[in-house]
């Protein structure tokens, strides 16, 4: 601190702290001393800059500090029934009086005394008998600390709040961005409807079956968990790259068409993975689910699946996740080359790719919340 620095509680010049509460002109000094004689010293001393209140015993101190707690506790440590250390131990644990400090004025001056007093979460001794200017001094010193401990923490509160916002900010802009690469991609394949929303339903139930049954990796968590759900959008995003007449082609597709429209997954990989590089560390789980999603969502359980082969658990479980979606949404929803299916001849087709097509304990998981996945399909038709 340099001669230039602010004093404790000083607004910088030309203005105030954003984060500084107002103090009161007087602070509040809780005595607590068995003896009134102790007691009347106190207030007289210490009543020409505070304001004073007295207890007779620690029960008492508790329920005054607890009712309105003081700004500084000067506490006897030799009471019946409840002593000083007692008192103290009990203030430290209360949520509404832990950070006011508590100076121990008492006879006592061993070593261990000291010591147990500091460990129930004292912040000074003042042995007995004691001088004015001493006592007085004691706890101006406390006073002053709890002032800047009181305003680093509202100041670091005013930052964290600050700082989230900034945070909020900063999720809403990607979410965004996210959004608009998922509608490019919608709008590309008009034929899609709510399937988007649907799969992302869809994943997302079939997630939360693996963590309730402990199936689920560790690191799927509920920050987690949302963000795969927020990524199964973006599985078909490579279909921005797709040409017209391979996309939008009303009947079958060639095999050098179908050669082409397969490479929608490792470019829509691509596309994202160019995001997530630019934003580095910042890129988080969302995209990191989305790339995985967007290049194996079209993998198979048992490696005949595209564009790398990939089998069994080798597949990202958000992969695995997606394609039992997608292909449920598909087999359910109508296109211009195939009627839409009922629910029952879509689990019936998935229930016969298990361990082929499928991850066999997704299917699992899809047989025991169909009835989520209807509701979801009836709730956001095309």
């Amino acid at each position: 601190m340099n001669a230039r620095d602010p004093l404790p509680g000083a607004a910088p010049t030309g203005g105030t702290w954003p984060c500084m509460r107002e103090t009161p002109a007087r602070p509040t000094v809780l005595a607590v001393d068995d003896t009134p004689a102790n007691l009347n010293l106190l207030s007289q001393l210490l009543g020409k800059h505070y304001r004073v209140q007295v207890a007779v015993s620690g029960a008492k101190a508790l329920e005054l500090a607890r009712r309105a707690p003081p700004d500084i506790v000067v506490l006897d440590v030799m009471m019946p029934g409840m002593d000083g250390f007692e008192v103290c131990r009990a203030l430290k644990a209360d949520a509404r009086t832990r950070d006011v400090p508590v100076i121990f004025l008492t006879a006592l001056n061993g070593v261990e005394d000291e010591t147990q007093g500091f460990a129930v979460g004292g912040a000074d001794f003042v042995a007995k008998p004691f001088t004015p200017a001493t006592l007085q001094a004691r706890v101006q010193t406390q006073l002053e600390l709890k002032a800047w401990r009181d305003a680093l923490r509202d100041r670091n509160a005013w930052l964290q709040n600050e700082l989230d916002a900034r945070l909020e900010e900063v999720e809403r802009l990607r979410d965004t961005t996210l959004f608009v690469m998922v509608a490019l991609a919608e709008f590309r394949d008009e034929d899609t409807g709510n399937h988007l929303k649907r799969t992302q339903e869809y994943v997302r139930v079939l997630a939360e079956w693996l963590v309730a049954r402990g199936l689920a990796p560790a690191e799927l968590d509920a920050a987690a968990l949302d963000a795969l759900a927020k990524a199964a959008p973006l599985h078909d995003i490579g279909k921005i790259a797709m040409p017209d007449r391979v996309l939008l082609k009303p009947g079958p597709l060639s095999a050098e068409e179908w050669a082409e429209m397969i490479q929608h997954a490792a470019k829509g990989a691509d596309i994202l993975q160019r995001a997530a590089d630019r934003l580095g560390d910042r890129a988080g789980p969302l995209l990191r689910y989305g790339i995985q999603i967007a290049r194996w969502h079209h993998e198979k359980w048992d490696g005949s699946g595209y564009p790398d082969g990939l089998k069994g658990e080798a597949i990202p479980l958000a992969a695995r996740l997606m394609a039992v979606a997608d292909v449920y949404d598909a087999l359910i929803s109508c296109r211009p080359y195939k009627p839409a299916l009922s629910h029952e001849v879509a689990i019936a087709a998935i229930e016969q790719g298990a361990g082929g097509h499928f991850d066999p304990t997704l299917v699992r998981a899809l047989q025991d919340v169909q009835s989520h996945l209807k509701a979801i399909a009836l709730q956001l038709p095309d």
